[in-house]
């Protein structure tokens, strides 16, 4: 049984933009061939491929399919355009600091590749690749997402950082669980739980102090420094400030570390295996 290439880009068509009739005007056709063709599928596999809801989203059994169009459609650009000397598209999704930090360099490397990058928490980052809306992922998680291989890239560390009039003001002579509970503390956003994960470590209880919402791994950093709250800020960022007595390290010697992982669709592509060589030597200068 083969599976027809048109059936399957409208079906893409249909997750990507979201409802049949965005995906009728992208494939310039009528909302009703789009659903004939998404139910000639679904009888194909035997199983519904597609929640009707808004926006349309794959279901369990759609979302391989999603990642073999996406890898059919690489392949293919990628051979085109070798043959024409233009540009390869590749989508990946990385964790917001190490796209602040380390990850771009990477993406010099590559200078006929154009790059469309997703950002996420790091703990979320692989869920991009399982629905097929990347190709690959800095991610949190060392099971290999199906259809995909998987390589530790090391380990980013950060540790707790605080301005010296927030630290006098909050913590300093106080006990650990009191001062973590009551200072104003700093997040990336409501999926970020690295400082209260760092906070449990150290108090050995879940604290719930002000929560300040900064979505920007640069501003985040600023915050800190402009001292509206404490965060979680990479070590090799905030030892400068340290020793210039600009931030205060809120517990010395301890730190949260987050292993990084570099997953990636398991295809014969020379663009992925080109990208993944200039990762893991990005990575290599930075990560612990």
């Amino acid at each position: 049984m083969s599976l027809d290439p048109v059936q399957l880009a409208t079906f893409q068509a249909v997750v990507e933009h979201g409802s049949f009739e965005a995906a009728a005007r992208a494939l310039h056709v009528t909302p009703s061939a789009v659903s004939q063709r998404v139910k000639a599928l679904e009888q194909v596999v035997g199983q519904v491929l597609v929640r009707r809801a808004k926006p349309c989203v794959p279901t369990d059994a759609g979302r391989p399919l999603i990642r073999l169009t996406g890898q059919v459609a690489l392949l293919e650009r990628e051979a085109l355009e070798q043959a024409r000397g233009s540009f390869t598209r590749v989508a990946v999704v990385v964790n917001a600091d190490s796209l602040a930090t380390w990850f771009l360099p990477a993406l010099v490397r590559l200078p006929e590749v154009t790059f469309e990058l997703h950002t996420d928490d790091e703990g979320h980052t692989a869920d991009l690749l399982r629905d097929g809306t990347v190709m690959a992922a800095v991610t949190a998680e060392q099971a290999a997402v199906q259809g995909c291989r998987v390589e530790p890239l090391g380990v980013l560390r950060y540790v707790a950082a605080a301005t010296p009039e927030l630290h006098a003001a909050h913590f300093a002579g106080r006990a650990a669980g009191a001062a973590f509970g009551a200072a104003p503390m700093l997040r990336f956003n409501r999926k970020d739980l690295l400082q209260h994960r760092f906070a449990r470590a150290v108090t050995r209880r879940d604290v719930d102090p002000p929560t300040h919402f900064v979505p920007a791994s640069a501003g985040f950093i600023d915050a800190v420094r402009l001292g509206l709250g404490w965060g979680l800020v990479p070590d090799w960022i905030a030892a400068p400030d340290v020793a210039a007595g600009r931030l205060v390290d809120l517990a010395p010697g301890r730190h949260l570390d987050v292993p990084l992982y570099w997953q990636y669709w398991r295809l014969e592509s020379a663009v992925l295996a080109r990208l993944t060589a200039a990762v893991r030597a990005a990575a290599a200068g930075v990560l612990r």
